[in-house]
This record gives C-alpha cells, structure tokens and sequence, in this order.
C-alpha cells in the first residue's frame, strides 16, 4: 500500500512539473535578439567607463610628473605619444608642488600648479591595489566651479559630484574633500570624505580619512 501511495506521489509529482514547464514556452526569435543587444550594450558601455577612467588615471600621473620634475619628465612620460597643443598658462608666478604617500600597492599623490600662490590646477591619484582613484580639476575647465575667499578656495564639482575646500597656511596647501563621488571617480560605491595636505619643499603628503572605504 505504502509502495503504491509513493509511486502516486511521484508520478503526480512529474505530471505537475510537466505542466508547469509546458506553460514556460521557449524564448522567441525577437526575445533572444533582444536580449543579445542588451549584453552587446552592457559590455560596450563598460568598455567606454574602463577606458575613460584609464585616461583620466594617465592625464592624473602626468600632471604629478609634471608638477614633480617639470616638463622635461612629461615628455619622456608621453611614451610616444602625439605631442599635444600646450594649454595658455595664466599670467604670475607659476610654481608646482607634489607629494605623495604610501607605497607602490597604497598610496595618495598630487600634483599641484601654483600661479602667484593660487591653486590653479591640481590631479589627485590614489591607488589600493588593485582599485585606483583620479581627479584632475583645472581653475576655468568645464568640469568644475571656483569661488576664492583669501587664501580658501571652493571648488565645486558638476553634476553634484562633490566639494573641495582648498586653503593655504604658510607653506602649507590643504585640500577637504566634502562627498567627492567615489563611483565617478574610483568606480566603487560611496563618497571620499578627509584631507591630503602638501608642504612646499616636502614630498610626503599628509593624509586623513581619504583612504577609507578605498579597498
């Protein structure tokens, strides 16, 4: 009795599978083309960020070099590369500071460009083996807003993407940054809060809290 109870169970068990996979037609013609545009999409979208971040990393090394060892290591840094059409620089006293921290596998950089004591521009490069980090802002560019008070300046990020609070004391630049976005930047979720500081004449960087979340 127990041996034909189980058989009923299972074959009412099939029965009731067959069914529900009968109701599950297989995908059609337009369904899978569908669905094969949305991956080519997917993976052609991510080509572009992985390479858009990967200029934006060269473009941050580069403007460290240069601010580190003057135009003469850009060139040799440009590894072949077409020589570009050199941006105007402003007019006054043009000075470049950079620091850095860490070693080869974790670390935070910067290279900064002075005109008459003034943050003009700045590329920030920070790397977490193997995640990295780059942000170049230039004063003018399209990418950011300035506002000067004294010896602090505001620059603000576009589409919200975050605040930095620049101000000089002595011979010391410190740099805040206020809810930098870290997936435009670092492609990982959250937001870059702390402070990296460069000293005129020193080349190591004094950092706080921008490293957290970073691995």
């Amino acid at each position: 009795m127990k041996r034909s109870m189980l058989t009923a169970c299972c074959a009412l068990a099939l029965c009731s599978a067959g069914l529900v996979y009968a109701k599950l037609p297989p995908p059609s013609d337009a369904e899978n083309a569908r669905a094969i545009a949305a991956r080519a999409k997917a993976a052609e979208e991510a080509k572009k960020e992985a390479a858009a971040l990967a200029r934006a990393q060269d473009r941050a090394v580069d403007v460290y070099k240069r601010s580190k060892s003057g135009p003469a290591v850009a060139s040799a840094a440009a590894k072949g590369e077409k020589k570009r059409t050199p941006v105007k620089a402003a007019r006054g006293k043009i000075e470049r500071l950079a620091c850095r921290t860490g070693d080869e596998d974790r670390h935070a950089r910067i290279g900064v460009e002075l005109v008459d004591n003034k943050v003009n521009s700045f590329a920030y490069y920070s790397k977490w083996k193997p995640r990295t980090c780059s942000i170049e802002v230039t004063r003018g560019g399209a990418y950011s807003r300035w506002e000067d008070n004294g010896v602090t300046s505001k620059v603000i990020l576009t589409e919200d993407k975050g605040v930095f609070l620049v101000d000089r004391k002595g011979a010391a630049y410190r740099f805040v940054f206020r809810d930098v976005d870290r997936e435009r930047y670092c492609g990982m979720d959250g937001k870059i809060n702390g402070t990296l500081t460069v000293i005129r004449g020193k080349s190591q960087c004094v950092v706080h809290g921008i490293m957290d979340g970073h691995s």
